[in-house]
C-alpha cells in the first residue's frame, strides 16, 4: 500500500501542486502557517537527500571546480544582465526595473537543491554552487546592485552563511552520517523520502500563494511576464553553458537549475528595506513562478534518470 502511495504521489507531482495551489487561492489559511515553518520544511527535505547520497558524491562535486564556477559566474552575471535587458524591452516602471536587478543580484536559492533533488539532478553538485553563491552574495550582490542601480547595500555575511549552514547544510551532513552509519538497514526507507519531498514542496508553494493571494489577485501581468521569462532565460543559459562547456545533461540540468532559481527571499528582504515595498513585488512573483517552474522542470526530467542511465560527464 505504502509502495503503491509513493508511485501514486510521484507520477501526479504536478497535479498534486496544483491542487495545493488552488486550495491555498482559495483558502489561504491552509498553508499559510507553514510560514515560520520554512526553514524546518526544507531542512527535512535536506535531510532526506543527505540519506541518498555519499561523502565521495561532495568529493565528486568539489572536484568539479569548472561546472561551480561556471554555475557561479552565470549567477552573477546572466541574471542581472537579464533583469536590465527584460525591463528595457517591456517598459517596466522604475520600481519594478529595481525590483528585478535586486532578484538578479541575488545568489541562489535552498530550494534549488530541493529541486535538483526530485529532478534527479546532481544534487551534491547543486548544494555546493548554492553554497558558493550564497558566501559570495555579501559582496558581489551589493556590487551588482550598486554598480547597476547606483545604490548602496549592505547584507551581513554571518547570518546568510548560518542560515545556509542550518537549512542546508546540517541536515544533509546529518543524513549523510546517519546512512553511513546504518547502510543497508535504511534502504527499505529510502523510497519514501522523494514523496514526503514532494509533499513538502508542493505544500511550500501553496503557502507562498497564500501568503500573496492579494497581490496575485490584482495580477500585474507584465511584471509576471518579465518575472517569468527572468527564470526562463537563466534555466536556458545554465543549461545551454553546460551543455556548450561539455557537461553532461545532468550536470547541465544541475546548472540550468541553480541559475535560474534565485533566493528571492533575500531579494525581497532587500528591495522592501532598500527600496520601497513595490520593488519587491518582482522578488514576490519569482519566489512563486521559480518554484512553479522548478517543478515542471522536475516532472519532465525525472523519467530521464528512473532507469538508471546515469550519463557521465566526459
Amino acid at each position: 500500500m505504502v509502495n503503491y502511495l509513493c508511485r501514486f504521489i510521484e507520477r501526479h507531482f504536478l497535479l498534486l501542486a496544483v491542487i495545493l495551489s488552488f486550495a491555498a487561492f482559495l483558502e489561504p489559511s491552509l498553508f499559510t502557517w507553514m510560514k515560520s515553518h520554512i526553514a524546518l520544511s526544507l531542512g527535512i527535505i535536506m535531510f532526506g537527500m543527505g540519506l541518498t547520497l555519499e561523502f565521495s558524491d561532495f568529493a565528486v562535486a568539489i572536484r568539479n571546480y569548472r561546472a561551480v564556477g561556471l554555475g557561479v559566474l552565470l549567477q552573477y552575471t546572466i541574471m542581472p544582465a537579464l533583469a536590465v535587458v527584460l525591463s528595457a524591452l517591456l517598459g517596466l516602471p522604475q520600481e519594478a526595473l529595481i525590483g528585478m536587478v535586486v532578484v538578479g543580484a541575488c545568489p541562489g536559492g535552498t530550494a534549488s537543491n530541493v529541486i535538483a533533488h526530485l529532478a534527479k539532478a546532481n544534487v551534491a553538485l547543486s548544494v555546493t554552487m548554492t553554497l558558493v553563491s550564497t558566501c559570495l552574495a555579501p559582496l558581489l550582490t551589493p556590487l551588482i546592485i550598486y554598480v547597476v542601480l547606483n545604490q548602496q547595500i549592505e547584507i551581513p555575511f554571518l547570518p546568510m552563511v548560518k542560515s545556509v549552514f542550518w537549512i542546508v547544510i546540517f541536515p544533509l551532513v546529518d543524513g549523510l552520517v546517519l546512512r553511513r552509519l546504518l547502510r543497508q538497514r535504511l534502504d527499505p526507507l529510502l523510497h519514501i523520502f522523494p514523496s514526503i519531498s514532494i509533499i513538502v514542496i508542493s505544500m511550500l508553494i501553496a503557502c507562498i500563494i497564500g501568503l500573496n493571494r492579494d497581490m496575485l489577485a490584482s495580477f500585474p501581468l507584465l511584471v509576471f511576464v518579465a518575472v517569468i521569462l527572468h527564470n526562463m532565460g537563466g534555466l536556458g543559459a545554465g543549461y545551454g553553458a553546460g551543455r556548450l562547456a561539455g557537461f553532461s545533461h545532468r550536470d547541465s540540468l544541475t546548472l540550468a537549475i541553480e541559475v535560474g532559481m534565485q533566493n528571492s527571499g533575500l531579494g525581497v528582504a532587500l528591495a522592501t528595506k532598500y527600496f520601497g515595498s513595490v520593488s519587491a513585488l518582482p522578488g514576490a512573483l519569482f519566489s512563486l513562478w521559480h518554484n512553479i517552474s522548478g517543478v515542471l522542470l522536475a516532472n519532465r526530467n525525472r523519467a530521464v534518470f528512473s532507469g538508471g542511465d546515469d550519463e557521465k560527464q566526459p
